[in-house]
């Protein structure tokens, strides 16, 4: 696994270099916000999984997803915040971060966390190939469709464009199953693929922007079920 984490504590980064190394992981490391910007583009995104600190001199930590963001709408990114409070961590997710861990941690937890989440984007990989071998479309109706394999959505032929991986998940679990309500602790364990512990926002987060990403392509297909959670159902999108 190749890793960038952008950490302006050089002690976090050397502790955390001997646990990359156990785990025969590359990594390379930034100790700003605009070193760890040039690194990834120098890189031209060859990266498995991003770290990034919140707090970075230079350049801060939202600001550095975003620049990301732009150049690589799914690489996943693991945010890393000493800000314990419930609004940090959800504008790290509307941000784009696919995760957050709060500091101090304990490097067995990080390093936990990165293979979860690698191995999540594995197996959907797999998973994708197998479900579209012979079909180019996991999810087809009169308005919507949607390619596994190839990690596009369509709404109206319009293509919604710079999903990250959690967002091309949630909205595939949802269209599989239209009108089928979710809770956000079922759409939070199904995308994580581990048990989430912690506020429901963090999923009112990810549904706010792949929300805003749909309706740039056309109609609103995911709809609130207030007091319950989401569900998909894209009948009057042609409308």
């Amino acid at each position: 696994m190749k890793i960038l984490m952008i950490e302006d504590n050089n002690s976090v980064s050397a502790m955390m270099a001997m646990f990359f190394k156990k785990e025969q992981w590359e990594a390379t490391f930034a100790y700003d916000g605009e070193e760890g910007v040039d690194k990834f583009n120098e890189s031209n995104g060859d990266y498995d999984i991003i770290l990034l600190d919140l707090n970075l001199p230079k350049k801060d930590g939202m600001q550095v997803a975003a620049d990301i963001r732009r150049e690589s709408p799914t690489i996943p990114i693991i945010m890393l915040t000493a800000r314990d409070s419930e609004s940090d961590q959800v504008l790290g997710l509307e941000m784009g971060a696919d995760d957050y861990v709060t500091k101090p941690f304990s490097p067995i937890t990080l390093i936990a966390r990165i293979k979860a989440l690698h191995r999540r984007i594995q197996l959907s990989q797999i998973s994708d190939d197998t479900e579209t071998e012979n079909s180019e479309y996991d999810v087809q109706t009169d308005h919507f469709k949607l390619n596994s394999k190839t990690r596009e959505a369509y709404i109206n032929d319009q293509l919604i464009e710079d999903l990250t991986p959690k967002e091309f998940d949630l909205l595939k679990t949802m269209a599989m199953k239209p009108k089928q309500v979710f809770t956000r602790e079922q759409l939070l364990q199904l995308v994580r693929n581990y048990e989430f512990y912690g506020d429901e926002r963090t999923v009112d987060a990810h549904i706010k922007k792949l929300r805003q990403k749909i309706e740039k392509a056309g109609p609103k297909v995911i709809q609130t079920v207030w007091g319950v959670g989401y569900k998909f159902d894209d009948s009057d999108a042609g409308e």
